[in-house]
């Protein structure tokens, strides 16, 4: 007869891999886990994959080149052309999930990881009082997660139209209107050239700090290739050899409000601001199309207050302000962010005390997302495969 008074021993049954986003950097991971013979459960809080590229504007297209964009195991067809559109990248997604069979549960929302009762892998708190435990996770919740909107003196009381970027979808509510857009990433600069080309009476576009602008692609060698050519070099070099390229490649929009920047290319990459890639932008801007204003100050009645003391009065206000990670509620009170909110460790490695919780898709790297989430699920999945034998489920046969 068994003794009552023993202590209980640690659970030692194998668990799946959970992978919490169904987006690219998580279905890449879920593949990968599973070529390792690792059973990999997606959590998805949407009803379908890809949900933040679901809500990208229209006109969006990748930046990065079809060849170097596409995930483990999956070309992106030749018919998708060499830049590939918002709707193709969804396309494929959902393809990409049907083709390796991965295990994919919709409508699931983790908030909250802690470790497992027993000291080993994760405890997961998801929706509907869900409690899952994993052998290991996979945070892939994605870069662009919640949008951002500074808290401007007066945005709450402002009577005008104000929208983040994540809600413009394309130009044809704002024809024939005056229309200022907030911020010069890629996203602020692709909205403006889109307004502008459907029909935006005005398109004005605020500026706090000006832009690295690179040309997608010169004389058929894209821009990404650079980035791949550079990714590991020194920080510093990779400013100097950019300096002269880009006095070659783009024109001097100085006196059209767009300085050069004082600060090196790469040395922006690595605080998180990559260039801007021209769709459109140079030309819009150097024949006065598109107005480049000062930064946006703050808000009074119907008007929008500039850096520059000035104040205009748009029809409608566009904040392409980026967004944040929104990591805090789901993996902050085990010490593994780092000041800004971003994961202290990323990719094959993981925080210290915390081994088995891996995070990818939190860089914005000059080589490209796509590219950079592929590499790093194939190299998570053959860390979990070396590294957490007995911890976690196999797949059988």
């Amino acid at each position: 007869m068994p003794d009552s008074t023993a202590p209980a021993q640690a659970t030692t049954e194998p668990r799946p891999v959970y992978v919490i986003g169904g987006g690219p950097g998580g279905l890449a991971a879920a593949h990968a886990l599973r070529a390792q013979g690792i059973r990999a459960v997606v959590l998805e809080k949407s009803d379908r994959v890809g949900a933040s590229w679901r809500r990208h504007y229209d006109r969006l297209h990748l930046h990065t080149t079809r060849r170097l964009s596409a995930l483990p195991g999956l070309a992106m067809p030749r018919r998708f052309g060499r830049w590939v559109s918002r709707d193709d990248v969804i396309r494929y997604l959902e393809k990409y999930a049907e083709h390796h069979e991965l295990e994919i549960v919709t409508g699931v929302e983790v908030s909250r990881v802690d470790r497992a009762p027993d000291g080993t892998g994760w405890l997961l708190h998801a929706t509907g009082g869900r409690e899952l435990t994993g052998g290991a996770v996979v945070v892939a919740t994605g870069y662009n997660h919640t949008p951002h909107v500074p808290d401007w003196p007066g945005r709450d009381t402002y009577t005008g139209e104000l929208l983040h970027a994540s809600a413009y979808r394309n130009a044809g509510p704002y024809t024939g209107r005056d229309v200022l857009v907030v911020g010069v990433g890629n996203t602020g600069a692709e909205i403006a050239t889109d307004l502008l080309e459907g029909g935006a009476k005005r398109v004005r576009l605020s500026v706090r700090t000006a832009p690295h602008i690179v040309r997608r692609s010169t004389a058929g060698w894209a821009a990404q290739y650079t980035g791949v050519l550079v990714r590991h070099l020194p920080v510093g070099l990779v400013d100097r050899l950019a300096k002269p390229l880009a006095k070659l490649s783009v024109p001097d929009l100085s006196a059209h409000g767009l300085p050069r920047p004082d600060t090196g290319l790469y040395s922006r990459v690595t605080e998180g601001s990559i260039p801007v890639q021209d769709v459109g932008l140079i030309d819009a801007v150097r024949k006065g199309r598109v107005e480049v204003v000062a930064a946006v100050d703050g808000f009074e009645g119907g008007k929008v207050v500039l850096a520059d003391g000035s104040r205009v009065e748009p029809d409608a206000v566009i904040a392409a302000t980026g967004y944040v990670r929104a990591l805090e509620g789901l993996v902050g009170h085990l010490g593994v962010l780092d000041g800004r909110g971003k994961p202290v460790a990323h990719g094959a490695r993981t925080p210290k005390h915390a081994p088995d919780l891996y995070f990818t898709g939190f860089t914005n790297p000059i080589s490209g997302m796509l590219r950079e989430l592929a590499i790093d699920a194939e190299k998570i999945a053959r860390t979990i495969a070396r590294g957490s034998a007995g911890r976690v489920s196999r797949l059988s046969g």
